[in-house]
């Protein structure tokens, strides 16, 4: 499963790199709806992908910071 071990890799890192990967997840949504926008974006699922990840990310900065 793809999914589970990107999870896994995440739960493994500091919350200083949680953040600045979260950080770079929201330039990337932010650019692909640039692109989207002005028509230049090819597979716009990637955007629904990219909401994801962000939202696996803020996910387990929560449990962390819970824990």
């Amino acid at each position: 499963m793809k999914i589970n071990k990107y999870v896994e890799d995440l739960k493994t890192k500091s919350a200083a790199e949680l953040n600045d990967e979260l950080v770079a997840a929201k330039k990337e949504l932010f650019n692909l709806r640039f692109q989207n926008a002005t028509n230049q974006l090819d597979n716009t699922s990637r955007i629904k992908e990219t909401r994801k990840k962000i939202a696996r990310i803020q996910t387990v900065i929560t449990e962390k910071a819970r824990a």
